[in-house]
This record gives C-alpha cells, sequence and structure tokens, in this order.
C-alpha cells in the first residue's frame, strides 16, 4: 500500500503529479493520522495540518500509530512541530525546519503558520510564514541582493506582524520608500527558488518513497481514556 501523506500550502508550486507513489491527502485535522492507520497504512508523512477549523492533529494518534508498527515522518509545517515534540518516541524529523525546532532555535507553532486558500485551488498560501520570512532574507542578503540594514527592517517588522497579516508586498512597502525598489525585490524573491517549507516538503516525499528509507523502532505506550474515546467517535477499527 501507498505512503499516505498530508500536504497543503507547502507544496505551493510542486507538481503533485510527480509523486504517483504517494498517496497525498489534504492537511491532516485531529482524527485523520488515525484513519491513516484504519485503512491499513504503515508509512505517514505529515506536513500540513489544520488548526484553527478544528483540533489538530493529536501527539497521541501519532504514538498510537507507531505502537501499531506505522513509521511517522514529519517535515515542514505541522510535520516539523510534531516530529521535534514526538522524534525522542521514534517519529522521524526531516529537514531544515525541522532541525530549527528541535535544537531549541525555533519554538513557537507561529513560525510555520499561514493561512491558505481552498484544496479547489491547490491549498495557495494567502499569507508568508516567519520560517520562510527568514530563510528568503538570509539567502538573498548572501548574495547581496540588500543591504543588511534593510535585511534586519524586513526581520524585525516580519517579525511583529501578526501571521494571518504578513505578506511580502505589506512589508517591502512598509519598509522602503521607493515602489521601484519593492516591485524589483518582489521579483528577486520570486524567483530565489523553493521556499524552505516546500523544499523540507519535498525532501519527505523523496524519503517515503525510497527503497531504502528508515523505519520507526517498535514503541509501547499506555492508551489513555481520551485516545480511545477519540477512536471511537471516529468509529473506526484499529
Amino acid at each position: 500500500m501507498r505512503p499516505i501523506v498530508f500536504a497543503g500550502p507547502s507544496l505551493q508550486g510542486i507538481q503533485r503529479k510527480e509523486f504517483v507513489n504517494v498517496d497525498l491527502r489534504a492537511p491532516a485535522n485531529c482524527g485523520d493520522v488515525l484513519r491513516a492507520v484504519a485503512e491499513g497504512r504503515t508509512t505517514i508523512g505529515l506536513i500540513d495540518g489544520g488548526f484553527e477549523q478544528g483540533p489538530a492533529v493529536w501527539h497521541k494518534e501519532i504514538l498510537e500509530a507507531m505502537d501499531r508498527g506505522c513509521t511517522v515522518f514529519g517535515a515542514s509545517s505541522m510535520g516539523a512541530l510534531r516530529a521535534a515534540e514526538l522524534h525522542c518516541f521514534g517519529m522521524i524529523g526531516l529537514g531544515q525546519v525541522f532541525a530549527e525546532y528541535v535544537s531549541g532555535r525555533r519554538s513557537s507553532d507561529a513560525d510555520v503558520a499561514v493561512i491558505h486558500g481552498p484544496g479547489e485551488l491547490g491549498y495557495p498560501p494567502l499569507s508568508l510564514s516567519l520560517v520562510e520570512m527568514e530563510d528568503v532574507v538570509a539567502r538573498l542578503l548572501s548574495t547581496n541582493a540588500f543591504d543588511s540594514e534593510t535585511a534586519e527592517l524586513l526581520l524585525q517588522t516580519g517579525r511583529s506582524v501578526f501571521f494571518k497579516e504578513r505578506t511580502w508586498e505589506s512589508l517591502l512597502c512598509e519598509v522602503l520608500d521607493n515602489a521601484d525598489q519593492c516591485t524589483s525585490l518582489l521579483s528577486l524573491i520570486d524567483a530565489s527558488g523553493p521556499a524552505v517549507k516546500t523544499r523540507d516538503a519535498v525532501l519527505l516525499l523523496n524519503t517515503v518513497t525510497s527503497p531504502g528509507s528508515p523505519t520507526s523502532p517498535p514503541i509501547s505506550y499506555a492508551r489513555t481514556t481520551f485516545i480511545s474515546a477519540l477512536i471511537q467517535r471516529l468509529e473506526i477499527s484499529l
């Protein structure tokens, strides 16, 4: 059975048809990992997940999946968060964003948060995540695309903005007085290559389809009344 991977806005710009060996699903909500286990999946990848419309993916449902022999990967966004929190139990984290959380460089969930459009349109991101902003600024600064003072102003401004309101256009308009310079920088940003969350997402997709991909070690955990109630509410058989 093919690996199942939950992804949305982090795959922006990626041709999903390139990953025919993966069952790509919408961003995961609470219960979706358990449903994947009930389907008989043995490899599960978590990239994007919901968090406002309902409960996010529970840590315990990931532990339940691993307890039942599933290998669970996380990267990029919600997956990076959960992998950083559960790597000591065997969840496999991948990519730069995961590394920054697991090292303690990042701690806020909001650093990866974005709002996005509907699945029918490919979950287009409608705001800019902090991790992407910082990554792009660092990469363009290294190529002398702008000076260190402008870079610092962008970072300070971007870090102070609520995640739903953060966009490149709004940041550049606030930091720069020259409209032509804003347009020029937007072009450089657009041409700077895949976002860090996208790079991490592609790494996960390539990893779960690789013949030599790692597997989670066997674990045993105590099922709580809450996870038992969730399984019952989902009306699935595990």
